[in-house]
């Protein structure tokens, strides 16, 4: 084996949380799974996501306690320093992600259920803020008295230029147009199961879009109609032992060649391992492991290796993946990294 190194930036929650972290932090992986911990790169209060500009040495994080977003520039190996003032977000921002063409990028907020979109200028700095239109629950009809809060959790971005952003609490995946200086405008909206949860999402080589949910801890497969809509077509268990009591699904993601998914699962502290079927169409509960610590709130698949940042033990723990049945074998390494909440590659 060799030496490569990967660079891995750390998101966390800080003491405005009542965590342990200090910030942003880097972390280094080689290709043996060997991990180290390279030290705080930037101070920062609760950046508890992380998107990456796709171009240039830029990183976006969220202030989850502030609600502010703000960009980073790397000034060294692993030293990150401000670029530009905080933006405002909503309560309780809690995911981040960049448009691949660098035009934008689009925050999602836990507390109050806004979509908010921030554009960029050709040096990745923000330049405006456009709030999206709010979420109606479309379980209404069925309990009109019952009022669930709107709770927006994450956004993906498609590749013909459209953004998917989930609702946990309204169990809603909505699609967006994005149209330059006014924001998103909805182009329709795929409703999942009451209760369910959608957070987090990721993208098959097919064009499925695999969403996980966070209540009922099971993945959704969401497939694009030849009209351009997208529409459900499944919903499996994360795990073939069924969810425990105190479960949470967290993260999804789907190994390069697009046969495996994994799925946290807070609670049992699990990582739950799931074959892709019928072409990118389904998915099959296949094996689940031990996370390997505590409360496995996000995960990294890439080259051959799990990467699972474990926020109630403090620590980030890397797994060997076996290539021809994905299981992951392990831990093989651990760092101690203060309530880690995001794992994002530097390149």
């Amino acid at each position: 084996m060799g030496n490569a190194k990967t660079l891995i930036w750390v998101g966390s929650y800080t003491a405005d949380r009542n965590a342990n972290g200090e910030g942003i932090a880097a972390l280094s992986a080689d290709d043996d799974g060997q991990l180290t911990p390279l030290g705080l790169a930037v101070a920062a209060d609760s950046p508890s996501f992380l998107a990456l500009h796709p171009t240039l040495p830029v990183l976006y994080a969220v202030a989850e306690e502030a609600k502010t977003v703000r960009a980073y520039r790397r000034t060294g190996d692993a030293v990150l320093e401000a670029f530009g003032e905080p933006w405002p977000a909503g309560e309780a921002t809690c995911h981040v992600a960049a448009d691949p063409q660098g035009r934008f990028i689009v925050a999602t907020c836990w507390g109050d259920g806004q979509v908010i979109l921030y554009e960029l200028d050709d040096d990745g700095a923000i330049t405006s803020r456009t709030s999206a239109a709010a979420a109606v629950d479309p379980h209404t009809a069925t309990s009109p008295d019952e009022q669930r809060p709107s709770r927006g959790h994450s956004s993906l971005m498609l590749p013909d230029g459209r953004v998917m952003t989930t609702d946990l609490g309204h169990d809603l995946v909505r699609v967006w147009q994005y149209s330059p200086g006014e924001g998103l405008q909805l182009d329709h909206q795929v409703v999942l199961p009451k209760g369910s949860g959608p957070r987090h999402m990721a993208r098959h080589h097919s064009g499925t879009v695999f969403v996980d949910t966070e209540y009922s801890v099971e993945v959704a497969a969401i497939r694009m109609e030849p009209d351009g809509t997208y529409e459900l077509s499944t919903m499996v268990p994360a795990s073939a032992t069924g969810a425990k009591d105190g479960d949470a699904g967290a993260e999804i993601a789907l190994s390069p060649d697009g046969r495996f998914a994994y799925v946290g699962v807070r609670g049992s502290n699990r990582i739950c391992v799931l074959k892709v079927s019928h072409g990118g169409a389904g998915l099959e509960p296949l094996a689940e492991v031990p996370c390997g610590g505590e409360w496995p709130r996000h995960h990294l698949v890439r080259e051959g290796w799990l990467y699972v940042a474990n926020e109630g033990s403090d620590d980030v723990v890397s797994f060997k993946l076996d290539p021809k049945t994905g299981l992951p074998d392990g831990p093989v390494s651990r760092v101690e990294m203060g309530s880690p909440s995001v794992l994002v590659p530097a390149a």
